[in-house]
């Protein structure tokens, strides 16, 4: 049985993409993970990864950054020393590199083994909002781009917005594998008890750069019909806490403590429509394809977002719900009004026509697909 080591500076357990690429693969290969936080998986062997990550470089990175001495910045930083001990000794047909900082220690690795990188964003515009990232990282990013994509063996990332411009950057073209969880055999929930309810969700990790008091705000311009319901994993430090005092006058907002993973869309069955109104503030914010969008088909729910151009094609193309003119909380409230108990169970089925489509299991095949090509099976 041939061996692939999927190697990804974050927690497995807690990375959807990540996880579903392991659980994929070990189904037909010895795989091997490396990171920060182990995948929880019986089946496949994990090698810890020591975090030694800081988000501010010191005094002598930051000049190794500014005058663009970038393999000795990237070469010194301590989980990719951390990186390279633990697993020069291994030997595998393959390596997956999840995001661009882990594509050359990959190919460092690699030997002549085969190599693919999955791209989960688009990494030199990845925090171009914050001024400190943007002066230090930003065209260290675009090095790593212009300097190791070409040398992959293979390339993938999420959305076509995101494709397009790392064609146009490095000339190579990556195949397209959307965010889109396991298939779940669920029927969409109709509205039972007071219907005259319409129940929102929203779930997620939280950032101040993703602006989720305006989903909280929103319900200032919607009539006693709706109430908000928000799943959050805490992020930065206090911003749960704030968007609990913004939301503390309005009863219909309420807060729940977050799902596992694995059973996210399932539990977000009982709720009718999923909303996310996420305002553009980078470039990967504004292509945004995340976990949760296909999440909320895989609930059966119908959706409501603003017009983040990658989500809102397909719910137009499919028919899945509302999609506000801007990205302001009125606008995306005066969709909501619009609708009832009978168009929501509309929208629902729709989701519930593509659910097979919007899964990983589509995205297996590909994956499957280019790796037996590159390990010559």
């Amino acid at each position: 049985m041939k061996t692939v080591l999927i190697l990804s500076f974050s927690n497995l357990g807690r990375d959807p993409r990540v996880y579903r690429q392991i659980k994929a693969l070990s189904e037909h290969y010895r795989v091997i993970t490396a990171g920060y936080g182990e995948p929880g998986l019986d089946s496949v062997d994990f090698i810890p990864i020591t975090r030694i990550k800081k988000d501010l470089p010191s005094i002598v990175s930051a000049l190794r950054l500014l005058f663009g001495r970038y393999e000795a910045w990237y070469w010194s930083q301590g989980h990719v020393v951390d990186g390279f001990k633990k697993l020069s000794h291994i030997r595998a047909d393959l390596i997956l590199a999840n995001n661009i900082d882990a594509l050359p220690l990959a190919l460092e690795l690699a030997k002549g083994t085969k190599v693919i990188l999955d791209a989960h964003e688009y990494a030199p515009r990845q925090v171009e909002e914050a001024l400190l990232w943007k002066i230090f990282f930003q065209e260290y990013q675009l090095y790593l781009c212009k300097t190791y994509i070409p040398r992959a063996d293979g390339m993938t990332t999420v959305c076509q917005g995101i494709a397009d411009t790392y064609q146009r950057d490095t000339g190579i073209k990556p195949i397209l594998i959307n965010n889109a969880p396991n298939y779940e055999d669920i029927l969409p929930r109709l509205p039972q008890g007071n219907r005259k309810v319409i129940h929102l969700v929203h779930h997620g990790a939280t950032s101040p750069s993703r602006k989720i008091e305006n989903m909280i705000k929103m319900m200032d311009y919607l009539d006693e019909r709706f109430e908000l319901n928000l799943i959050l994993l805490e992020g930065t430090s206090g911003y749960v806490k704030q968007l609990r005092r913004l939301a503390a006058r309005k009863p219909n907002i309420h807060f729940w403590p977050p799902m596992p993973m694995q059973s996210i869309s399932k539990y977000l069955s009982q709720y009718d429509i999923g909303v996310y109104l996420l305002e553009p503030v980078n470039f990967n914010f504004l292509h945004s394809l995340p976990n949760k969008f296909f999440e909320f088909i895989q609930a059966r729910l119908a959706v409501a977002i603003g017009p983040s151009p990658e989500m809102a094609r397909i719910v137009k193309n499919h028919d899945l719900g509302v999609v506000a003119e801007d990205f302001s909380p009125r606008s995306l409230a005066q969709c909501l009004l619009g609708l009832d108990h009978k168009k929501i169970e509309y929208y629902k089925s729709q989701s519930h026509k593509v659910a097979h489509l919007m899964s990983a299991e589509q995205n297996k095949k590909v994956l499957l697909g280019l790796v037996q090509h590159l390990v010559g099976e």
